[in-house]
């Protein structure tokens, strides 16, 4: 079975835009600033992951933007006695103080104050959807639920995911892949994930399976215990061997619901609090390893929650079905 891209019910555009880079359409190809970009609405402003989300459009071309900007954690490497932090170049101005506390803004050089920007065009509806705030919903999902709900809907959908199968081909990304074992299999590829920034205390890789029949964990059995081990264990030596990490140091998780269906692991420096790690959506892989070691057949018997949207397209099937309905109150991200 063609594995699909869905998210929360709705079919999303490939995470890597397949937008030929020479065409006149695509603003990728030359862009160096944001000056063309147009604001037309705020999406989201997360305080606590420091992102925002703005819609918009870019001038001289066709169809909506998103520009999604995140505050960069600090540099490890950048903290050290001789850096720009504490020189002349970077500079305070003082709100108060009282006592021996001061309350200050503070202006570092350019270089050490980047802003990590991911641009969305020509964005979809469903990428806006995706990126917006909306009340969000707990559903315990059983083996019947995802039979009679789920798997329908992305088995009748298939969409491309032709920028994981250009990674596993080696057309795309070939110069970023950490690790690779080419068995039809028991195989896989590592790359970095696109929301990594390259700084070792956001540390985040993907490993992605060479097959393409299994889409996540409900597909896992017992016969794949030595594909996530094979992945397991050579992807945590890979990052030993490169980033000196230890594998104690890293959170190796699958996600359910997952962004794209084909199988996929995430490898996350621990002290990173990464999108996606809370408990109603990470699964360790350990455990998942574990659980498939005590019963073959455990994720098509086990009932597992997930977090719906509510402008999800799974949304309204649940509806239907008597198993959620919608809420008042304030929405959230």
């Amino acid at each position: 079975m063609a594995a699909v891209e869905v998210e929360n019910g709705d079919a999303i555009p490939n995470k890597r835009q397949k937008l030929d880079e020479n065409s006149s359409d695509s603003i990728h190809c030359s862009l160096k600033d944001l000056s063309a970009f147009k604001l037309k609405t705020i999406l989201h402003n997360n305080t606590t992951r420091k992102t925002v989300c703005l819609q918009g459009t870019f001038e001289s071309k066709k169809g909506n933007a998103l520009v999604i900007l995140e505050k960069t954690a600090f540099a490890g490497e950048n903290l050290i006695p001789e850096s720009e932090y504490f020189t002349e170049r970077s500079l305070l101005s003082k709100v108060f103080h009282n006592d021996a506390y001061g309350d200050y803004k503070y202006f570092p050089v350019p270089e050490l104050n980047t802003i990590k920007t991911t641009i969305i065009h020509p964005a979809t509806d469903k990428h806006i959807l995706k990126y917006s705030i909306q009340q969000s919903y707990m559903v315990d999902e059983t083996p019947e639920i995802y039979n009679s709900v789920i798997l329908p809907h992305i088995t009748k959908d298939k969409f491309d995911l032709q920028w994981v199968y250009n990674i596993l081909e080696h057309k795309s990304e070939s110069d970023r892949i950490l690790i690779e074992d080419a068995d039809p299999v028991d195989g896989f590829v590592t790359v970095p994930d696109l929301k990594w920034n390259g700084e070792l205390d956001t540390l985040y890789f993907l490993a992605i399976c060479n097959r393409r029949d299994l889409k996540s964990l409900r597909d896992l059995t017992g016969d794949h215990l030595p594909l996530l081990k094979n992945i397991q264990t050579k992807t945590k030596e890979a990052i030993q061997t490169k980033y000196d990490l230890d594998s104690s140091q890293l959170r190796i998780y699958l996600h359910y619901q997952p962004s794209f269906y084909h199988l996929h692991v995430h490898f996350t420096y621990l002290r990173h609090e990464a999108p996606g790690i809370l408990a109603e959506r990470a699964h360790l892989l350990a455990t998942v390893i574990s659980n498939l070691e005590l019963m073959s057949d455990y994720y098509q018997k086990v009932t597992i929650p997930f977090v719906v949207r509510e402008n999800d397209g799974w949304f309204s099937k649940f509806e239907e079905k008597g198993i959620l309905k919608k809420q008042n109150g304030k929405s959230v991200v």
